[in-house]
Parts: structure tokens; C-alpha cells; sequence
């Protein structure tokens, strides 16, 4: 979505002005304790399927499906209500 304005010169063509970008949507993902969170019940899983003869491969990838859809969720929910100031370095 963006913002944009034009404006008329004095031979009537219209020039192209940009808004400024005053913030970002959310932040990187890899800026987050929800990433970690997900990466470490990941490996908590898999490692228990391969430890535990009760818990299998099937109940393992089925636990990650639901942790992927509950990541993918949180993320969603995060991008939706939250803003982060845009720095811009270029001059």
C-alpha cells in the first residue's frame, strides 16, 4: 500500500511525489522470541520421537504440522496490531 501524490507543473504534466515511510509493519522474524520458541519445541520434539519407543515419527511430524500452524498464527496476529519505527539510511 502506498501513498502517493502527484502534483501539477506549470506545463500540466503531473510529476510523481512519494509519501515518506514513517514505519515498518511488524518486526523481522528473526528479531523475535517467538522464532526461538518454535525452532527449540522443534528439536525438543523430534529429539523425543528419537529417543521414546512410544512416541513415533508419525505423532513427531504431526506435533511439528501443529507447531508450524501455531507459529504461523502468532506471526499473523503480530503483523496485524503492530508497527516499527523505518529507518531509513539512505540520504
Amino acid at each position: 500500500m502506498s501513498n502517493t501524490t502527484y502534483s501539477n507543473t506549470q506545463s500540466d504534466e503531473k510529476t510523481h511525489v512519494a509519501d515518506r515511510r514513517i514505519s515498518t509493519e511488524t518486526k523481522a522474524s528473526v528479531k523475535t522470541s517467538e522464532l526461538m520458541a518454535f525452532v527449540v519445541a522443534v528439536v525438543g520434539v523430534l529429539v523425543a520421537s528419537q529417543i521414546s519407543d512410544e512416541f513415533g515419527a508419525q505423532d513427531a511430524w504431526f506435533y511439528v504440522a501443529l507447531l508450524t500452524i501455531g507459529y504461523m498464527v502468532s506471526r499473523g496476529l503480530a503483523k496485524s496490531g503492530s508497527r516499527d519505527p523505518y529507518t531509513d539510511d539512505r540520504s
